[in-house]
């Protein structure tokens, strides 16, 4: 067995101080990690006797408490072991290479994986977390952490220990209930508790739909251009899509002629702007054919990851065992904290806050445009939501305007992104406004503007 040095022990703990900033790690951190790291790149051979707590703590000018902690831990996790001799770094089981079966230069081979993947492909960049116009993002400073903070401490305290197991497959009770009460008063939706199954956000809920309604070679109709998220679920259960034009009156589907399901999924519903709320499609008329798919992502906020997927009361019966055997009860938590964050009027009141907020931004980003935009363009949105679209002439590629704004930090979305059948007045811009101060609009436009030009075809 290779043994390091005492010397170079020590010369590895004490290659440099400890960060005592007050912002920095805690010392006990700080030097479990110096020591894992220094045996994981084997500048620790095993065997090789680490200095006792109280040197090392008188070297490293820290706590001999500190010390102690950290060879307990680096202990506990198998890194080092202990003895009346004192403490060294422990013999790491590490597995054998495989043995490479294949010839020189042939690259290994691997099972086949499913021909649908193919079909799934990346449409839209994916964009920094903290871009400016940037779809889909709510303002998340605007959140009341505090309030939810005190929700989830509550839940914790209240369901105790117990609410650390698997819970209702469909969801927490307290949960579906309230989600049933404020759909009906907030969205017209016409349901019992009994029909809402909580969900990984709307894109577990748009999933569930496929796996649980269709079949493989199946049509679906799909708004075009369209959510990019259904898309996705619609090619991994199989399906051929069908894209339809939309206009102002949406997607017009017979669906009761065709034996069709509608997914209605009311993204952004709850952010109106101008004119009466319209109710959803579900609560229209009695037994609609609707399977209704929400999320908190842009309510609360994205991490969250908590949806629900509102069934029509005929397919209760059949779902009910699918759905218990598919789904597992999670996020406990936070679904009671949720629960209580609705019932208690916060979220009502966050919500009220937040549509206020999304008017203004989205008429100060609407006025930027008409200002800075100095070319031939369209505005279309604003009367809810959290993003505008701007369509462009051809000539301005969508896909390289984007490409270069996210060199400035800046991300909006290609139209073109978002269709699936493409056709010439599928081109522009979709920003989004909900986590981007007001005051930016204008110097964001302004670069948008130089960023659009740069990109014509001549």
């Amino acid at each position: 067995m290779t043994m390091t040095t005492p010397a170079l022990v020590s010369q590895v703990l004490l290659e440099a101080p400890l960060d005592k900033d007050r912002d920095a790690a805690p010392m006990q951190r700080q030097l479990h990690h110096r020591i894992k790291e220094a045996i994981l790149d084997g500048r620790l051979a095993p065997g090789s006797r680490l200095p006792g707590s109280r040197a090392l703590a008188e070297a490293l000018s820290i706590s001999r408490n500190t010390v102690t902690a950290a060879y307990d831990l680096l202990a506990a996790e198998g890194y080092v072991q202990s003895d009346r001799q004192g403490t060294r770094v422990a013999t790491l089981s590490r597995p054998a290479p495989p043995r490479m079966l294949q010839t020189k230069g042939t690259p290994p081979s691997i099972p086949a994986i499913a021909l649908r993947l193919a079909r799934i492909q990346p449409s839209v960049p994916r964009a920094d977390a903290g871009a400016t116009l940037r779809p889909g993002v709510p303002a998340l400073s605007h959140f009341p952490l505090a309030a939810w903070r005190r929700a989830v401490d509550r839940a914790i305290r209240h369901a105790g220990p117990s609410a650390l197991g698997y819970g209702d497959p469909l969801g927490e009770p307290a949960l579906r209930a309230a989600i049933a009460r404020h759909l009906g008063i907030a969205r017209g939706v016409r349901c019992e508790s009994a029909q809402v199954v909580i969900t990984e956000g709307a894109q577990e809920a748009l999933a569930l739909c496929v796996r649980l309604l269709t079949n493989p070679g199946d049509t679906a109709w799909i708004e075009d251009p369209g959510y990019r998220g259904a898309k996705a679920a619609m090619h991994a259960g199989d399906l051929r899509l069908a894209p339809i034009r939309i206009d102002a009156d949406g997607l017009i589907a017979q669906a009761r002629r065709h034996g069709a399901w509608i997914i209605e999924d009311d993204y952004d519903s709850e952010f109106r702007h101008a004119g009466e709320s319209i109710g959803a499609m579900q609560g229209l008329v009695t037994q609609a054919p609707v399977l209704y798919v929400g999320t908190f992502s842009k309510t609360m906020f994205p991490s969250l990851r908590l949806g629900f997927l509102v069934l029509p009361q005929a397919l209760l019966a059949e779902m009910q065992t699918p759905l218990e055997e598919m789904l597992r009860g999670g996020h406990r938590y936070e679904q009671l904290a949720l629960a209580e964050f609705i019932e208690s009027g916060q979220f009502s009141r966050h919500l009220g806050r937040m549509r206020r907020l999304y008017r203004d931004r989205q008429q100060a980003l609407r006025e930027a445009l008409t200002r800075y935009l100095r070319l031939p363009h369209v505005i279309q949105g604003g009367h809810c939501g959290l993003h505008l679209t701007v369509r462009l002439p051809a000539r301005y590629p969508d896909h390289r305007i984007a490409d270069a704004a996210r060199r400035y930090g800046i991300a909006p979305a290609p139209l073109s992104g978002f269709v699936l059948r493409p056709m010439p007045e599928d081109n522009g811009l979709v920003l989004g406004y909900g986590n981007t101060s007001a005051e930016l609009f204008e110097p964001l436009v302004r670069r948008l503007s130089q960023l659009i030009r740069a990109a014509e075809i001549f």
